[in-house]
């Protein structure tokens, strides 16, 4: 069995933390090519490379994250133990980074993450923004998952798997109706004014078919890309907005706002989207078995 040599992982950890050898060998006040040295005898223990060079950047290999993860353990528990003796008892905690599409249901992040939360032992990173943004973090392992609306486009060099968590369905809201009459759709579209989710979405593309099939030019009071913000307005704002009920569940339980009409040919569909890995992390995997369903656990592409 081969042992570790906690010597080089230091100088690792530390080449890891500060993204250069010429910053690394200042920190451990030693010259660059004791650290590099050091590294590649890290590498041939572990049979695995690293780093790869990208520009004059040092990015982490996916054996690297995972060394990395496990490094910061083995640090952190002996700062632990100081602690300890010091009268200050830490307690070692997994860490999981999530990518979140900035303009997706915080409510269903939520539920997807609920299992983890409160958790002692786990450390949750959550970051949000473009698909792009987050993918290439997804590529280069600087997250374990990308939540998201709609599935990632596979090829030869980001060999994606995109795990379907759930499909909801797409609804009309708005605030209690009182004394008019049950709303119509589409026909009541014709003067009643909307909120909208912008282009860029997959069910605003689907909703502007049907109206166009119907005849019907909405009147549209905002185009909004962020749901958080769209919930918002439907709450300020007369008229109606199309949204999935898990975005404003809050809201319909309480009865600020109701449901007008469910919209039968609309569902709005919710991935995690992960890179094969041969490291796999043991939290990501227990939340993707945790929300596998029979109708929406499938895995595409």
């Amino acid at each position: 069995m081969t042992v570790l040599n906690f010597n080089h992982l230091r100088y690792f950890w530390a080449v890891a933390h500060e993204g250069s050898l010429t910053r690394a060998a200042e920190r451990l006040h030693v010259s660059q090519s004791a650290v590099s040295v050091q590294i590649q005898k890290l590498e041939q223990q572990m049979g695995h490379t690293l780093f790869e060079r990208v520009g004059k950047r040092l990015v982490l290999t996916e054996a690297g994250r995972i060394s990395l993860d496990y490094a910061d353990t083995v640090f952190q528990a002996g700062d632990e133990l100081m602690s300890t003796l010091e009268g200050r008892p830490r307690a070692s905690r997994q860490v999981l980074r999530v990518g979140a599409l900035t303009t997706l249901s915080r409510n269903f992040q939520l539920e997807f993450l609920s299992p983890l939360v409160g958790r002692t032992d786990v450390e949750l990173i959550v970051r949000s923004g473009t698909t792009r943004d987050l993918l290439a973090q997804l590529e280069a392992h600087a997250i374990d998952v990308v939540l998201s609306n709609s599935a990632a486009q596979r090829d030869a060099r980001a060999p994606y798997r995109n795990h379907l968590l759930n499909q909801q369905p797409v609804s009309l809201v708005g605030r209690p109706r009182g004394d008019r009459p049950p709303f119509r759709f589409p026909e009541d579209l014709r003067f009643e004014p909307i909120l909208l989710p912008s282009l860029d979405s997959e069910i605003r593309v689907g909703f502007d078919r049907l109206l166009d099939l119907a005849g019907i030019r909405p009147i549209i009071l905002a185009e909004v890309d962020d749901m958080a913000m769209l919930r918002l307005l439907a709450r300020e704002r007369e008229g109606v907005t199309l949204v999935p009920p898990i975005v404003v569940r809050d809201e319909l339980q309480s009865g600020v706002l109701v449901e007008y009409c469910r919209i039968e040919q609309l569902t709005e569909s919710f991935y995690a989207i992960v890179q094969t890995r041969r490291f796999p992390n043991q939290l990501l995997d227990e939340l993707l078995s945790r929300s596998a369903r029979p109708a929406a656990g499938a895995v595409v592409g």
